[in-house]
């Protein structure tokens, strides 16, 4: 287990619940989908509680195990019917609040960075502004459904930034993993996320952030569209 402060282990237990909690809400309170989260969550856990992923020559990187999945559920979303259909039935309040998790996710991170477990690009000292997204989705959350005095094209373009942020951070993250393909921060290199409950940011929390900005994307373009 990461060797932080345990108002930082909360914090982060606090960060996963209201991801899962926002999602589930967006799915119109999919008790499958909820369902599928938690045995994930159970199933990636328990790989980093036996050190799974700390096992660093492995070819193809353990990671793979830890990263893959989302990004793989995010594009057959984005390719298949059902996919598509599921993306376009997700609820815009909802995945907007999701991004807030984003904010307390900084904080935890240049704790874990302070810990000696990730590279300070990886925190908002470095090259990770996704600190930006969190604070922001607030704002954009209170003028866009609450005042309505922003409109949808705001939004979208929010979301476009939230998403290259995402991309940028996750970036980072790959390029300075311990694995036989680090290309980044060899000295401090980000051996943070083979650690339980940080494992939990790559497997749940990133995936969950990625698809709500895939969604919002693909709505208020389409509907853009079509106005």
């Amino acid at each position: 287990m990461l060797d932080v402060p345990i108002f930082i282990l909360i914090l982060f237990g606090a960060v996963v619940v209201y991801a899962v909690v926002a999602f589930y809400f967006a799915t119109s309170k999919s008790i499958g989908i909820l369902g599928i989260l938690i045995l994930y969550i159970l199933f990636q856990s328990l790989l980093s509680l036996f050190d799974f992923y700390k096992v660093e020559s492995a070819i193809p990187p353990r990671l793979t195990l830890l990263i893959g999945p989302g990004f793989l559920l995010a594009g057959y979303l984005c390719l298949s019917s059902k996919g598509k259909l599921f993306l376009d039935g997700l609820d815009m309040k909802f995945l907007t609040l999701l991004h807030v998790v984003r904010l307390p996710v900084e904080i935890v991170l240049y704790y874990v960075f302070a810990a000696g477990f990730i590279p300070e690009l990886m925190t908002f000292e470095g090259n990770n502004f996704d600190i930006l997204s969190g604070i922001s989705a607030v704002i954009i959350f209170y003028f866009v459904f609450v005042t309505k005095k922003a409109g949808h094209r705001l939004l979208l373009i929010w979301n476009v930034i939230g998403l290259i942020l995402l991309i940028n951070v996750v970036s980072i993250a790959i390029l300075t993993a311990k694995t036989p393909f680090q290309q980044l921060s060899f000295d401090q290199p980000n051996i943070g996320i083979t650690y339980f409950p940080l494992v939990l940011l790559p497997a749940v929390v990133v995936p969950l952030v990625l698809i709500a900005h895939i969604s919002a994307i693909r709505q208020l373009f389409f509907n853009s569209l079509e106005n």
